[in-house]
């Protein structure tokens, strides 16, 4: 009974390092070809367009609501120990530092990492790949670098945005529900603000972009079967970049802060 239990747990292991070493291989191919000219820029613009101004909308609702929440929930807690005159502070680091980035990048996963886990995937299952390759058009090149340099560009951008309006849903529910006087609020948020977490937070937001985009164009350039293919190849798009954003934002965190 032990033996095939060991068996399959080994099968494991070797199937976890093998994909590691594939998405290694193809990170690295594709890094390479993303420093490297030329650049297709109507590409790239359209994929910033894609990854930064159509996700606005889901990332600022996001933003303000976990803003006003944050404020209301940290109402609740500190009115318990007389320290309300915090809660601007809290809301702002809260957003700037963790809640910014990491809600940001998984809403970004969800929209834009399996559309582009789709998209690229149909291209394979229906050879449209291979036909760029007869056009002696690198397929890496031409669809993958394009994504990834949009992918780290953009997301810091929007990552501000969010912040900025995060901070402005605090604002609302401090002023008009819990009775802050409105220049006390802002300048409590903007004294308390330090550059160091603005920073790490953008910082976190260009890496969460490089994962999403790759994590979308490697299921996607790497889908195989069918309609069956495509659709396995953007859940599992979604459900890796969303772990490795988890996962690499508790190492960014520890490497910003920890002492």
């Amino acid at each position: 009974m032990t033996i095939p239990v060991i068996t399959q747990l080994g099968r494991m292991v070797l199937a976890l390092m093998a994909t590691i070493g594939a998405v290694s291989a193809f990170a690295g191919r594709a890094v390479q070809q993303t420093v490297r000219p030329p650049y297709f820029k109507a590409q790239i613009a359209r994929q910033m367009l894609e990854i930064g101004y159509y996700s606005l909308p889901v990332v600022g609702l996001t933003a303000i609501f976990t803003g006003m929440v944050l404020a209301l929930q940290s109402y609740t807690g500190f009115a318990r120990f007389s320290a309300e005159s915090a809660i601007p502070n809290v809301v702002v680091v809260s957003l700037t530092r963790e809640l910014g980035p990491v809600l940001a990048g998984l809403m970004v996963a969800g929209r834009v990492g399996a559309a582009m886990a789709a998209e690229i995937g149909t291209m394979r299952v229906t050879e449209q790949i291979d036909a760029l390759k007869t056009l002696s058009t690198d397929p890496f090149k031409y669809l993958v670098a394009p994504r990834l340099i949009a992918g780290v560009v953009t997301l810091p951008m929007l990552v501000l945005i969010a912040d900025i309006i995060g901070v402005l849903g605090g604002y609302l529910v401090g002023v008009y529900k819990l009775d802050f006087n409105d220049a006390t609020y802002l300048r409590n948020t903007i004294e308390f603000l330090q550059f160091q977490d603005v920073f790490s937070g953008l910082v976190k937001a260009a890496v969460f972009g490089f994962l999403i985009t790759l994590m979308g164009c490697y299921h996607g350039y790497t889908s195989r079967g069918g309609a069956q293919g495509v659709g396995l190849a953007t859940t599992n798009a979604v459900v890796s970049a969303s772990i490795l954003i988890l996962t690499a934002n508790y190492f960014i965190t520890e490497a910003f802060f920890a002492r």
